[in-house]
Parts: C-alpha cells; sequence; structure tokens
C-alpha cells in the first residue's frame, strides 16, 4: 500500500494510503484459496471449485472484508514504523467516495500522536511529608463523641417540658379522616425529638409536652412516600406523652469502652490514637501527592494532544456547571464553554497523566487482581442491594474497569516516585495539618 503524509502539525498527523486495485484482487484471491479446500457446491466435489468460479460466487461479498484488513495491516505497519502511538482512535475514512469495482482504493487516516515525555531524574527531587502524633487532648476530645454518641436518657423532673434533643416516651394513634390506619399505631415508642426519624413536621410538634399530656399531631404525608395509600395525605395523630427524658451522656470508663468492642479503657484509648493518626497519615499524604504533582509540573513541558485537552477542558466545565446548578439532573443542557482557567487546568491534568502513565510504564507498575477486586467491592458498596448488577456491568464494561484501575495506579506510581524521591519529615500540630488542607483544597 502505498502511505504519503498530507499533514505534520504538532502532534496532529494525516496520511493518504492508496490500495491498488491489483492489490485488493490479490488479498481476495488469497483469502478464497485459502477457503477453498472447505467449500463445496453443486456440481463439484468438496474443496474442487474452480477459483474463477469462487470468485464470482462470493468475492464481491469478501471486498469489505479484504479492504479493511488491508487497511488495518498498513495502519500496524505505520505505528510500527514511526514508533507513533495515538491519542485517540484514528480516524478512516475512504477519500474517492465515488469508488467503484476495479479502482484503486484511497483512504484518509489522521489522528493525534501522543507525544515523546522527556526523561525526568526522580533523585533529585525533595519533598516534605507532613507528620501528627495524637496527643492525649486529642484522644480525649474523640472519647467526649463517643460518650455522646453512646449517650442515655433520664427522666426529667415532674411537669419539665421537652426539649429539642430530649427523648419522649409516646404511645400514638394515626388517622385518616378519623379512621384508625394499619401501622400507624404504637405504645411506649421512644422518640428523640430533631432526629428526623418520624414523618416531617411530627417531632417539632412535641416540643413543650410534658409527661402525662396528650397531644393531637397533624401532619402531611409526602408525595412520594413509600406507602403508596398514604403518600399525599394528612393524618392525625392522638399522642399521649408518657415520659419526657434529657439525653445523659455515657461515662467515660471501662463500660464505655466494652460498648465499643475494647477490653479497657486504656485499650479504647489507644485505639483512638491509632485511627487518629492513620486519618492524619491520610490527610498528610493527600498533601504530599499534591506537592508530587506540583513538582512533576514544574519539571516537564511536552507538547498535548489537544484533543485530549479539549475534551478533559469540557469535562471539568461541565462537572462545575452541575456543581452551580445541583437542580439541574439531566444533560441535556447547553453546552458548556470552558473557561481560560478550566483550559489551564485541563492541561495540567493531561500533562501529569501522561507523565505518570510513562512513569509507571517504565517502572513496570501492576495493579493486581487482588486491588481490582478490592476496588470492584468498595465500589459496590455504592449501590447496596444491587451489588450482583454492578459486579456484572464492570466485567462487561473495559471502560468502568480503566476507570476503577487508573487511580490505583496512580496512586502506586507516586508511592514509586516518593521512594526515589528524598524526603524530609516535619512533625506538625492538628491545626497546622487541618490548616495546610484547607490551602490545599483552595489552590
Amino acid at each position: 500500500m502505498q502511505v504519503t503524509e498530507t499533514l505534520n502539525d504538532g502532534l496532529r498527523r494525516g496520511y493518504r494510503m492508496i490500495l491498488s486495485a491489483q492489490d485488493l484482487d490479490d488479498k481476495i484471491t488469497a483469502k478464497l484459496k485459502e477457503a477453498q479446500p472447505e467449500i463445496e457446491l453443486k456440481g463439484f466435489r468438496k474443496g474442487k471449485v474452480p477459483l474463477p468460479l469462487l470468485k464470482k460466487q462470493f468475492g464481491q461479498r469478501m471486498l469489505g472484508e479484504a479492504m479493511q484488513e488491508s487497511v488495518d495491516d498498513a495502519m500496524k505497519a505505520h505505528f510500527a514504523e514511526t514508533g507513533e502511538r495515538p491519542a485517540f482512535e484514528p480516524d478512516v475514512k475512504m477519500a474517492n467516495q465515488e469508488w467503484k469495482e476495479g479502482d484503486d482504493v484511497e483512504i484518509e487516516l489522521s489522528y493525534e500522536a501522543l507525544p515523546e515525555i522527556p526523561a525526568v531524574d526522580l533523585s533529585g527531587l525533595k519533598l516534605e511529608r507532613l507528620v501528627v502524633t495524637a496527643d492525649a487532648a486529642a484522644v480525649d476530645a474523640a472519647l467526649g463523641s463517643l460518650a455522646e454518641s453512646a449517650q442515655d436518657f433520664a427522666d426529667r423532673e415532674d411537669g419539665a417540658t421537652a426539649q429539642d434533643g430530649d427523648q419522649v416516651v409516646i404511645d400514638f394513634v394515626g388517622k385518616l379522616d378519623g379512621e384508625p390506619f394499619e401501622g400507624g399505631a404504637a405504645e411506649d415508642y421512644p422518640l428523640t425529638l430533631g432526629s428526623g426519624s418520624f414523618i416531617p413536621g411530627f417531632e417539632e410538634q412535641l416540643v413543650g409536652v410534658t409527661a402525662g399530656e396528650e397531644k393531637a399531631v397533624t401532619v402531611n404525608f409526602p408525595e412520594d412516600y413509600q406507602a403508596a395509600h398514604l403518600a399525599g395525605k394528612q393524618a392525625v395523630f392522638d399522642c399521649t406523652v408518657k415520659a419526657v427524658k434529657a439525653p445523659v451522656p455515657a461515662e467515660i470508663n471501662d463500660d464505655l469502652a466494652q460498648k465499643y468492642g475494647a477490653e479497657s479503657l486504656d485499650a479504647l484509648k489507644a485505639q483512638i490514637a491509632e485511627r487518629l493518626e492513620q486519618e492524619y497519615a491520610g490527610a498528610a499524604r493527600a498533601i504530599l501527592k499534591r506537592n508530587v504533582l506540583d513538582a512533576l509540573d514544574e519539571m516537564v513541558s511536552f507538547d498535548l494532544p489537544p484533543t485530549m485537552v479539549e475534551s478533559e477542558a469540557k469535562q471539568i466545565a461541565h462537572q462545575l456547571w452541575h456543581e452551580d446548578h445541583p437542580d439541574v439532573q439531566g444533560h441535556d443542557h447547553e453546552e458548556i464553554e470552558p473557561t481560560e482557567e478550566q483550559v489551564t487546568l485541563a492541561e495540567r491534568r493531561v500533562r501529569l497523566g501522561l507523565l505518570l502513565a510513562d512513569l509507571g510504564q517504565k517502572a513496570e507498575v501492576q495493579v493486581s487482581d487482588a486491588e481490582m477486586t478490592q476496588a470492584v467491592m468498595t465500589e459496590a458498596r455504592n449501590y447496596p442491594g444491587h451489588e450482583r448488577e454492578f459486579f456484572e456491568f464492570v466485567q462487561k464494561s473495559p471502560q468502568m474497569r480503566q476507570q476503577l484501575r487508573a487511580p490505583i495506579f496512580e496512586d502506586k506510581v507516586i508511592d514509586y516516585v516518593v521512594e526515589l524521591a528524598e524526603i524530609t519529615e516535619r512533625p506538625v500540630s492538628k491545626e497546622e495539618l487541618e490548616a495546610a488542607i484547607e490551602a490545599m483544597n483552595e489552590m
């Protein structure tokens, strides 16, 4: 096949490929000869059908297949010879649209090539890792939160009114048009006011009640209420308040520790300290990762495939637009034009993505099957009750598998870079770490 370059502008490439009519005919003949031993037609024994008859019978049918194979072979040979890799699937179209059998076939091939990534000396990279130790104050604050979560309730004094956050013990009967409805009654029900566990408007009407009081609570069931016979209906609940109780934090002792699965208070404190330091380490890693990416971004410069940048910029603009318009659920809105700032961010993401991919490939970074399985299981938790369907979807979707693989691969490449860099550890307080995270998020 004759190949002529028609475009070489930055990373954009264009070629005209000419497949001669003779080459195409030879391809069809070769395919028919390959199949000839297995073909039998009326009047001929198997494998004895003359080639001219086969060509007349099947040649037209094999024309498209032979043409596609010739183009594919030419593209493979071209990329093998040039060493280029297309950023996206190459655009291939027939130039002579009025082609007829016996004519040469003219093909136009165009694509954007991936750039050559310059080498970087990672050993000269200097980075800082923030280190935070869980001190006694942080552990005590976490213990206090656990005690509040494990709170109990104690009776208020006689005549005391129920406050938001209190627990009221009630009997209630719900009625529609004066008639009780199924599932609308309970006795000795402990309801924490402000918990939002009942129909909107119910709990608010019990603020201020006292033990022994009877109160009619009128509410409207939401239009999308799960019980269709109640959706959108107004109901009256006749409530009898049997007790009003104030929240009492649990005592911080061994009993509290045992509620959370620890043998003693000291063991619980040790667990809390370990968990806090894991959280601090995770935040510190996020800062270190950002610093790695910033450093790498400053170390390299190369041409970027325009379509990759354009696609990434549009995706950023689209995502940010939806964040600013949370009420719009669909994607049938007008196209969002990326800002200059969003294009700059897209350029950074594409540049770093290509660099990390190159570093990972050269370092032979691999994502194991076990890591992929863990990622799939973690993501499946976002679809409770539909885990099996999600697993099947992932198996059938290469795009989804790549989406799950990408962050794992990126983190492993970051770890590889950190291993080669010169790392200095700097102890900081929890407040300093939080300030660093906040500053990073504002960038």
